[in-house]
């Protein structure tokens, strides 16, 4: 019965800390962009705040943000994202924005952890009768664990590889460094940046 208990325990406390977060698609193209700001006819809206659960935890634990923005190009020529125009915060001071894959890295959902749920492997149900006398006679165990603790590892690590999956396809999707906005072009991208903050940003036009 004991181990029973401690497996309950267990159990309730991988539950809750540590399932699997589903990842909902950002998608910069219909995000409701609140923050804006001009420079030389190009215009950016952005927008911070946009992860959720799992995700979210980790900006706010490893200092990084992720944003969505959208730059509209009504300048007289062709500009490129990340040469010709670049993130600044409104002191001026440039802002550090991360590659795709550096962004996935360090917020990806850890799917090896969830391997703890065999932990559970070796739970027993315990069942026991008793006599008229009140007597225990007859105890016989069910080896649920064998069930739970596989079942809840793989279902996590499937659900985690797969909101993984989604979430590196649509930072490399929206990634626009390098690429050309031409004259009266609108582009939306998705990019970490490192910060602890929720700082204003404007343009740095060259």
């Amino acid at each position: 019965m004991k181990l029973f208990k401690f497996s309950l325990i267990l159990l309730t406390t991988l539950s809750l800390t540590n399932c699997a977060s589903r990842y909902n698609n950002i998608n910069p193209t219909s995000v409701k962009y609140v923050s804006q700001t001009e420079k030389n006819n190009i215009k950016l809206e952005y927008q911070y705040s946009l992860l959720e659960k799992k995700y979210a935890k980790k900006e706010t634990k490893k200092g990084v943000k992720v944003v969505s923005f959208k730059i509209t190009n009504n300048s007289d020529k062709d500009i490129v994202f990340g040469d010709d125009v670049t993130l600044n915060y409104a002191n001026s001071e440039a802002v550090n924005v991360l590659r795709p894959e550096q962004t996935f890295k360090t917020l990806k959902q850890q799917t090896p952890l969830y391997l703890l749920y065999l932990l559970l492997t070796p739970l027993n149900f315990y069942t026991s009768t008793t006599n008229s006398y009140g007597v225990e006679e007859q105890t016989s165990s069910t080896p649920i664990g064998l069930v739970v603790g596989p079942g809840l590892a793989i279902g996590n690590m499937i659900q985690s590889g797969s909101a993984n999956k989604k979430f590196k396809t649509e930072l490399e999707q929206y990634n626009l460094n390098g690429q050309v906005i031409k004259q009266g072009e609108s582009k939306y991208g998705l990019t970490g940046i490192k910060t602890f903050h929720h700082d204003a940003l404007k343009l740095n036009v060259k």
